[in-house]
């Protein structure tokens, strides 16, 4: 599922290109996260490392895993992490937000799994 492409030397990740707040901020998707609903997130651009810490409403989530995924190799269970119930509902969503962008199979996405901390 990783992509060992994408590694830097060593099994170093690139660095990243936005921070761990800015991961999940779609209201909608935060309520998905804080009900259970959503463990992981897909994003163009690489925003945690592993171990890093998100907070959201005042409930903390680790990054768990972070690895790069092409479109195609999306699974129902993948979109069931997502929050949504099937692929097709996960990219319907996805498009709906971003008008006009093409849904590419071989386009790489960085996935970013993460848990709630327990306290």
């Amino acid at each position: 599922m990783n992509d060992i492409q994408d590694l830097q030397p060593e099994g170093q990740l690139p660095p990243k290109t936005c921070s761990v707040d800015r991961l999940v901020t779609k209201e909608s998707e935060v309520s998905k996260v804080l009900d259970g609903l959503k463990t992981a997130t897909r994003r163009n651009g690489r925003y945690a490392d592993v171990g890093e810490i998100m907070d959201l409403q005042g409930q903390r989530f680790e990054i768990t895993k972070v690895y790069r995924q092409s479109l195609g190799e999306l699974t129902d269970e993948h979109a069931r992490q997502e929050g949504y119930a099937n692929v097709d509902a996960y990219r319907d969503s996805i498009l709906a937000m971003h008008p006009g962008m093409p849904w590419l199979p071989h386009m790489k996405v960085w996935v970013h799994e993460f848990r709630k901390v327990s306290e």
